[in-house]
């Protein structure tokens, strides 16, 4: 696997090897070992899969300390814009992001380390996404960030009026109103 530094120390897009032949293609999509040594000494407890359809916004997501959470990410049919917002205070990268394009055809994964608000848009007809977490949910630690928020300029790739987002993501506190917990 290749492993691709993006703007925000330890966020990194992951590319597999990818074997073709005739019968369509392999590639090892994780390996612990692998891993740990290229990327972070995590550990995953919980795999996560979630489907939706064209302009479906979910996030931004993050869960408070001590149940933050490490993910990776990864785009099984379809298309998404995955987004990953610096939300550790004293960080020299605090309120920025990272957008990536995550798509079946380019099989990238995405990992985003504890202390980042986490969340994407559907560009394809639909998608079915996964992701593995270092840390189990917890529904008490939840946060979240307005998904359109200005003052973060995120170009989610949809047009406003298109936009679906659960009534919870829609009452999300703008950046410059959550107090971080993350140091």
């Amino acid at each position: 696997m290749e492993v691709i530094k993006t703007d925000i120390e330890g966020v990194v897009i992951i590319e597999p090897r990818i074997f073709k032949d005739a019968r369509g293609y392999f590639f090892e999509s994780f390996s612990a070992r692998e891993f740990c040594e290229k990327v972070a000494p995590v550990t995953f407890v919980q795999d996560n899969e979630s489907y939706s359809s064209y302009g479906v916004i979910r996030g931004l997501h993050f869960q408070k300390p001590p149940f933050t959470q490490a993910k990776l990410v990864r785009v099984i049919k379809g298309a998404v814009l995955d987004v990953a917002v610096d939300i550790r205070k004293g960080s020299p990268t605090y309120g920025q992001h990272v957008a990536v394009e995550l798509t079946a055809e380019n099989h990238r994964q995405l990992f985003i380390p504890h202390g980042f608000a986490h969340g994407f848009s559907v560009l394809s007809e639909e998608v079915l996404f996964q992701y593995k977490c270092d840390n189990y949910y917890a529904p008490q630690s939840e946060g979240g960030i307005l998904w359109n928020d200005p003052s973060l300029g995120i170009d989610w790739r949809i047009p406003a009026e298109k936009a679906i987002l659960s009534e919870k993501d829609f009452k999300h506190p703008l950046f410059k109103d959550y107090f971080s917990d993350f140091e």
